[in-house]
């Protein structure tokens, strides 16, 4: 087996894990009365990317190879989400928040690591191969994707959409990882005996990267376009769910199939992945982030306007967009930061994007994302009017539209960076 067969199995099993709980968790919190606590569930994968990604990237520059490192993540990860499934199971209804939470938290503390611990695994094989990463990466990446939407489909079939049994999904699927992972190729350490000072010693030379006017910049614009990142993963589903108290909408598909309607937005990064070659080589970083911008207002925007009847046609679109606004933000970002760091720092500056991102950007999104929630939806109470309802939404979604622009053209006059295409 080829080496781009082997990592798009090990892509594939990532998000595979993640797919299972993400886009539905939402639904089963806001069915066991913890709806105004899905911004908590959503945010601790910030909390937990504000360090863990960026520790677990030193120790795997330093001391453990990456590929060992990841399958130990995976293991206590599917551990401690096995067991969030069966205590969401034995309690019923009368599911809590502080275990369920506890043991949620534990679960992806050690999984957010292996998003950028995966990407680092790949491009050591890919540099070890001969190949540009560049190219070779993107292609690979896809089935990472395809991954994710095979998992939201098993869980919306499956019937788990509102059950703790995603959880379960997803614990099992990380075990496997585990042991998939540890078939990869082997990833260098630093085993220099070099005296170093504490920063170089301990790794933290990839926060030397802020002394650098443009990477600092682009940093800190990650952050916050990270903020867009969790929002429609956490409040998507409840939000179309929440037609079913409508009666011309309550048997339409979308109702039904939330996951389902949802992972359109995957199927279309798969799409948008294959571009990110072309358009990084012949637009550049800045137009590629660029674009990735304006295409999250557009996905807040369609949800704002659509609907699951005569509108979801613009919920579609939602979906669409949303494969250019991911990709071109998330995997260019990593490429970017591949490409303008030294190889001695990789693991750890591809855990700084990810704390930027995954941690500062998405705590703060998905915490203030609730707060604007509960104040136009949720505080309205249960015996709120439907319509009313609905009309809060929509002011949500305008609101985190209206935070994208801005970000965008804050990003289009700040940051300078000139493409060069023969580089």
């Amino acid at each position: 087996m080829n080496i781009k067969t082997r990592l798009s199995i090990l892509n594939f099993m990532e998000f595979a894990v993640w797919g299972a709980y993400l886009t539905s968790m939402g639904s089963y919190l806001a069915t066991h009365g913890m709806a105004t606590n899905i911004g908590w569930f959503y945010s601790v994968q910030g909390f937990v990317s504000l360090c863990m990604p960026a520790l677990m990237g030193i120790v795997a520059d330093r001391w453990i190879q990456a590929q060992r490192l990841l399958s130990l993540s995976h293991l206590l990860a599917g551990i401690f989400m096995i067991s969030a499934c069966f205590y969401g199971y034995s309690s019923g209804d009368s599911v809590q928040f502080p275990l369920l939470f506890t043991l949620y938290t534990l679960s992806v503390a050690f999984f957010m690591p292996t998003i950028a611990l995966t990407n680092s695994v790949a491009y050591n094989a890919l540099d070890k191969a001969g190949l540009d990463t560049v190219k070779a990466f993107p292609p690979i990446r896809v089935f990472g994707t395809v991954g994710f939407i095979i998992s939201m489909w098993i869980v919306d079939l499956g019937g788990l959409q509102a059950t703790p049994g995603q959880f379960g999904w997803s614990g099992l699927l990380s075990l496997v990882m585990a042991a998939y992972a540890l078939t990869m190729p082997k990833c260098p350490i630093n085993t220099s005996t070099e005296r170093k000072g504490l920063v170089e010693a301990l790794g933290l030379n990839a926060f030397a990267l802020f002394k650098n006017y443009r990477m600092a910049l682009f940093f800190i614009f990650s952050m916050l376009l990270g903020i867009c990142l969790q929002i429609t993963n956490g409040f998507a589903n409840p939000f179309i769910s929440s037609f079913a108290n409508i009666s011309q909408f309550a048997d339409t598909f979308g109702v039904q199939h939330a996951n389902i309607l949802i992972s359109l937005s995957q199927i279309s990064e798969t799409l948008c992945i294959l571009l990110i070659p072309f358009c990084l080589s012949k637009l550049g970083i800045k137009k590629v982030m660029l674009m990735a911008m304006i295409a999250w207002v557009f996905r807040f925007g369609f949800f704002a306007v659509g609907n699951p009847g005569s509108g979801v046609w613009l919920f579609i679109l939602s979906m669409i967009v949303y494969g250019v606004a991911f990709d071109f933000f998330n995997i260019s970002g990593s490429l970017f930061v591949d490409k303008e760091t030294d190889l001695s720092i990789r693991n750890s500056a591809q855990g700084l994007f990810m704390m930027m991102t995954n941690g500062f950007g998405a705590t703060v999104g998905t915490l203030s994302a609730q707060q604007v929630i509960n104040h136009y939806v949720y505080d309205l109470g249960e015996n709120a009017d439907a319509m009313s309802v609905w009309e809060g939404w929509n002011t949500c979604w305008y609101i985190f539209a209206g935070y994208s622009l801005v970000v965008a053209i804050a990003f289009a006059v700040l940051f300078r960076y000139k493409h060069e295409p023969s580089k």
